[in-house]
């Protein structure tokens, strides 16, 4: 992939990639979506598909999302005071999806187990299917539908109860 290809792919997929970052529950998401264009700006001549950069790409934003709020989490509670989080930490181009009618779904969201969320943004945000979901997190088709289920019942009983 020569320079033109690869800021097009960027120019295109950069914003995309920040929203999957930020509602999959990234304190970074620009981070989270620069990082994974750099290590695909540094793969991309031993990768032999172009066309899979997005999906490349997809993959890798949910990985590190995944790594990075584990690690935050254990370090959240080692030191809990430090990090309480405010609306103020929210980006300011995120504050546009957490409108209040939004809120109580993305704190139900937010609730979700890792997998369950992930698999629920990659399904609905994302329009993937369940086998295009089964390849991004590496699981089962069955676990995708699993997951699924799972998450959209918790969502539901979380969403009954504020109501």
């Amino acid at each position: 992939m020569d320079e033109a290809s690869f800021t097009a792919l960027f120019n295109a997929h950069y914003g995309p990639l920040v929203r999957l970052a930020g509602l999959l529950g990234a304190d970074d998401p620009e981070d989270i979506a620069q990082d994974a264009f750099a290590r695909y700006y540094r793969k991309r001549r031993r990768l032999r598909d172009d066309a899979a950069a997005f999906a490349y790409l997809r993959s890798t934003v949910c990985n590190l999302t995944r790594n990075r709020r584990r690690h935050l989490g254990v370090v959240r509670r080692a030191l809990p005071v430090l990090f309480a989080r405010s609306d103020e930490d929210v980006p300011a181009d995120f504050t546009a999806l957490v409108r209040e009618e939004h809120r109580e779904l993305l704190a139900a969201l937010d609730a979700l187990p890792a997998k369950q969320r992930e698999v629920l943004v990659l399904r609905y945000w994302m329009d993937l299917s369940e086998r295009e979901i089964s390849k991004v997190m590496g699981i089962s088709a069955g676990t995708v539908k699993s997951h699924a289920h799972r998450a959209v019942a918790a969502l539901q009983g979380s969403l009954r109860e504020k109501a």
